[in-house]
């Protein structure tokens, strides 16, 4: 009878344990979805809206530093005037908001 209790009060206190580890892992993941994965997934959707509502005459900054103003907007491509006789054509994805219109200044 004494062997049974022992055996059974392990037993209680191991599924304790093995669930208590299963919700460190869990609470883990939710932290860190929080932190990292939210916060990132809403930054990549604000960056994919701002590419696709660029009109020409934005001012831009791409991912190099280069500051210029929008030309024109073609499907996957900007063409950028960076100088009143220079244009480059960037790709979308290279193209950041610029810092100073971000903050509200202008």
């Amino acid at each position: 009878m004494n062997f049974l209790n022992i055996t059974l009060l392990q037993a209680t206190q191991q599924q304790g344990s093995s669930l208590s580890g299963i919700l460190m892992i869990v609470l883990i993941f939710v932290i860190f979805w929080l932190f990292f994965i939210r916060p990132q997934n809403k930054r990549a959707k604000e960056q994919q809206k701002f590419r696709e509502s660029l009109k020409k005459g934005d001012k831009i900054v791409t991912i190099g530093g280069i500051h210029g103003k929008v030309i024109e907007v073609r499907e996957n491509t900007v063409l950028v005037s960076v100088d009143p006789n220079a244009s480059i054509e960037f790709e979308k994805s290279a193209i950041i908001p610029n810092a100073s219109q971000v903050g509200g200044a202008q």
